[in-house]
């Protein structure tokens, strides 16, 4: 907001692009949960923990390997695989016993192991936040349009489109996706028909801790990784999935659309009460479209 208390158009679209780039970080974990809610149909609470695993992770790689450009590479594609590897070892030793249990054991199971994590990233990292600046590659500034936008959320903003298009392709168009979709569906004739089920749903739920790991590797060089940041992006996350429609990944980008712009906008036009504006812009959507903006998938 400029001093004379007046919007200019500049500013209004630096914000708008600041917006779009967060976006991309609440699509990517939102989208990670989508699929696991609509395909194993679990609530799973400690996503919001591999995120913040994610965060941590790649800051230590990161730092490990000298904090280069080569090393932020290096661990914007270990962390997450490390993520899903966590995901992977809860899955198949625990959850996959709980599938055929009532909702709200799977949901105090996943609450349960979010607090579990949340005490192991204090005990190997400690209580101090973290902070890691973005690679050489990636500091400083170029022209949008004619306005200064930083490169790291300009690489957000091609990232952002492209992992959609992505993951539509993998859950449309691939063998394994429509395996999926149709497990969601109808899980015994997908079994009847020679198909491992369990191993479809472990696949599809190392998918979405690899997102949120990777959302957590995104988000470390903009802003403080510190333990419980887990708590708001799992909140952020659930929503979107409900007001973009259950498995719809496009759903779940305009969802992530809505709460990125309005967080963002809000920051700018009302700055007292931006924490609040994308969870009124959420109860606006659900008393029009109570099942979502788009409809469910799965």
């Amino acid at each position: 907001m400029e001093s004379a208390g007046i919007i200019t158009f500049t500013s209004l679209f630096q914000q708008i692009l600041v917006g779009l780039s967060r976006t991309t970080i609440l699509f990517i974990v939102a989208s990670g949960l989508s699929l696991v809610l609509g395909v194993l149909r679990i609530p799973n609470i400690f996503h919001g923990s591999l995120y913040m695993i994610g965060a941590f992770m790649a800051y230590t790689l990161t730092v490990s390997l000298g904090n280069t450009t080569m090393g932020f590479w290096i661990a914007l594609i270990l962390a997450p695989f490390i993520v899903a590897a966590v995901g992977l070892v809860v899955e198949r030793g625990v959850l996959r016993l709980l599938y055929d249990r009532e909702h709200l054991m799977l949901l105090l199971f996943t609450f349960s192991i979010s607090l579990i994590f949340s005490d192991m990233v204090k005990l190997i990292w400690g209580a101090k936040f973290r902070s890691l600046s973005p690679p050489l590659f990636f500091q400083g500034s170029v022209p949008v349009f004619g306005i200064s936008f930083p490169k790291y959320n300009l690489f957000l903003l091609i990232l952002g489109p492209l992992f959609a298009l992505g993951l539509w392709f993998l859950t449309n168009k691939t063998k394994i996706g429509k395996i999926s979709r149709a497990a969601s569906v109808d899980m015994e004739m997908v079994g009847a028909m020679g198909i491992n089920v369990n191993l479809v749903f472990a696949f599809v739920f190392v998918i979405g801790c690899f997102m949120a790991g990777l959302g957590g590797a995104l988000i470390a060089p903009m802003q403080n990784i510190i333990q419980g940041m887990d708590h708001n992006i799992i909140i952020e996350a659930f929503l979107i999935v409900i007001i973009g429609g259950l498995g719809n990944i496009w759903g779940a980008l305009m969802g992530a659309l809505i709460f990125g712009l309005t967080s963002s906008i809000g920051a700018l036009v009302w700055p007292q009460f931006s924490i609040v504006l994308p969870y009124i812009a959420v109860v606006i959507v659900l008393i029009f479209r109570p099942k979502g903006i788009l409809k469910s998938v799965w």
